[in-house]
């Protein structure tokens, strides 16, 4: 914890005035907190404090943070709420002497949550919190990222550079403990291959772990279970990175994105639908943060991983979603799903779904779910998939042809600047086309050159 003596004080309170007139008006900045895990760290002692000392460590905190920076920050920016920790249970905090029992408490507050070792695609391993403001998952950069502060000895993902740059103590190996719960590991005989696909799985398992997550919270805003639920905050951790190595940003240093940061951009759309399992039956939740009321339905495809094109369709009947609000549009048991739509089983089909307006107009983006692992997938093929670049007016235009069906299909221009309209895609029919927004002069055979389309398949 940190010193309180008058001259630290002092310096404290000089640095909390300053960057608060700084930052104040930047509209991004929605609450303040004082500190990050301090209260946490003193409830649950991760310093090991005697018993006897902890008083003076609880008086130490409540001067530093609550009678100090909370006064200055309040009286400087008094828009804007203040919390004297992250994670806290606030006015319970508050009352238990700004120190709680249990920070933690999804009951109050916020609540910042890690399991590495949990299967992340399962939803009931996450916390009914009123507000998630951290949780996240490691990857690895890209090796376009990777490759301008490394050589070739380097690229293997048991090498020394790779230990040194990751600073999260087992940080490696949960990664791929984490992957392999999923998907078959990278097994290329050819070492800068099995680098490379090594870093494309972890990303591949970053967004899946973060997507599920955040559709949890995002369709736990209107539900209460014994108290806990009601979420209305999701924030991950974290956006951006400080260096080329394995973190939990979504953005590379550089500024180039992860396939998380692609998948936030749906995942976080105002409208959106969410599947999951609950008791072996599907649902399909409707989640909207718009002010105004919509009435959606439903339309789940159900597609065979051997051939492209869909096996058969199910719309729901239209729901009146209020402004604000996250409510079931579909429900259906597994078994009688998959027994309406010819030969699918679990191992051999899986769900794609889209919510339409009473006008048939798709509203948010097109979700999957899952029915089996992707590792167990039965029928799953390596696609050929052709690519063709043309540039337009503005910027560029991808254009991809494939054969199969292709989970996770990642378009990469190396260390070319620009981002995708989408990446990290399904492709479940014959053809789709992405933008490229291109962030310094580029051409189409620069870009032709440059691109390699990755997939699922490709990496086993």
């Amino acid at each position: 914890m940190y010193p309180t003596e008058d001259d630290f004080i002092q310096t404290v309170q000089e640095e909390v005035s300053h960057q608060v007139r700084r930052l104040k008006s930047h509209p991004s900045i929605i609450v303040w907190s004082g500190n990050n895990e301090n209260e946490a760290a003193l409830a649950t002692n991760w310093f090991d404090i005697p018993a006897s000392k902890r008083p003076l460590y609880v008086k130490d905190y409540v001067k530093l943070y609550v009678n100090n920076i909370r006064q200055i920050v309040l009286e400087e920016d008094p828009s804007r709420p203040f919390l004297v920790s992250s994670p806290t249970n606030g006015a319970e905090s508050e009352q238990e002497g700004w120190v709680a029992a249990n920070p933690y408490d999804p009951l109050y507050g916020d609540v910042h949550f890690y399991s590495y070792t949990s299967d992340c695609w399962n939803w009931k391993n996450f916390p009914r919190t009123r507000f998630a403001s951290e949780y996240g998952f490691q990857s690895w950069p890209s090796f376009s990222t990777l490759q301008p502060v490394s050589v070739e000895e380097d690229w293997s993902y048991d090498s020394k550079f790779s230990s040194h740059r990751q600073h999260h103590e087992s940080g490696n190996q949960q990664m791929l403990q984490q992957a392999a719960l999923h998907f078959l590991l990278p097994n290329s005989s050819h070492p800068l291959k099995r680098f490379k696909d090594t870093l494309y799985i972890t990303q591949v398992m970053q967004a899946q772990c973060v997507k599920t997550q955040t559709e949890f919270y995002r369709r736990s805003r209107s539900e209460i279970t014994e108290g806990e639920g009601h979420t209305m905050g999701a924030l991950y951790w974290q956006l951006n990175d400080i260096w080329q190595a394995p973190s939990w940003s979504s953005i590379e240093f550089g500024g180039k994105w992860k396939m998380l940061h692609y998948f936030a951009q749906n995942f976080f759309s105002s409208v959106l639908p969410v599947g999951f399992e609950d008791e072996d039956s599907l649902f399909i939740y409707a989640v909207s943060d718009l002010s105004q009321d919509l009435l959606l339905r439903a339309v789940v495809m159900l597609y065979s991983w051997s051939d492209l094109g869909s096996v058969c369709t199910l719309t729901s009947d239209l729901t009146l979603i209020p402004g604000g609000v996250a409510a079931p549009v579909f429900k259906r048991p597994v078994s009688e799903l998959l027994a309406g739509c010819g030969a699918c089983t679990r191992l051999t089909c899986l769900v794609s779904f889209h919510l339409e307006d009473d006008h048939g107009v798709q509203q948010g983006p097109t979700n999957e779910h899952f029915l089996c692992s992707p590792k167990d997938a039965q029928g799953l093929q390596r696609p050929n998939i052709t690519a063709k670049v043309q540039e337009d007016e503005s910027d560029f235009t991808v254009t991809l042809l494939s054969d199969a069906v292709a989970p996770f299909v990642w378009l990469d221009v190396g260390d070319v600047p620009g981002r995708f309209s989408s990446n990290g895609f399904l492709m479940v029919s014959g053809n789709r086309t992405v933008r490229f927004e291109a962030w310094r002069s580029s051409s189409i055979t620069e870009l032709s050159r440059s691109l390699t389309v990755t997939t699922l398949t490709d990496v086993y």
